[in-house]
């Protein structure tokens, strides 16, 4: 599948919708878009990996911080991110001593389903499989 093709960023858009109207409810919202926020967090790629037994790095915590609570919600709300334990991101502000409330869970149920998984390949860049 091409990165950028015309329906994979309409499928983008339509998941940065959806994932947008997950993180309503939040105490306030998001500013970064889904993969701005997405990339922000790479330095926290091996503390949430599946099975990880690593802790988040300082790097780790300090991009978490500036990301904050919302733009985190949106992250673990969205759509899958292969490679990504989903109950581990969310252990991230607990274990960074962020102070985040924690987010809620409101999955369209399309994504609960893994229809669209977002990959974050080892050299960063990001791809949607349908």
């Amino acid at each position: 599948m091409k990165l950028f093709g015309s329906r994979t960023l309409s499928v983008l858009f339509a998941l940065l919708m959806l994932t947008a109207s997950a993180a309503e409810g939040q105490t306030s919202t998001c500013t970064s878009t889904f993969f701005s926020a997405l990339v922000q967090l790479i330095p926290c790629r091996a503390a949430v990996a599946p099975f990880s037994p690593i802790p988040p790095s300082e790097a780790c915590c300090n991009a978490l911080r500036a990301l904050g609570q919302p733009c985190l919600c949106v992250l673990v709300n969205g759509p899958p991110i292969s490679g990504v334990d989903r109950n581990m991101a969310m252990q991230l502000p607990e274990k960074c001593t962020a102070g985040f409330d924690p987010c809620a869970s409101s999955l369209p149920p399309s994504m609960s389903k893994n229809a669209h998984i977002v990959h974050l390949n080892s050299t960063n860049h990001l791809s949607l499989s349908l």
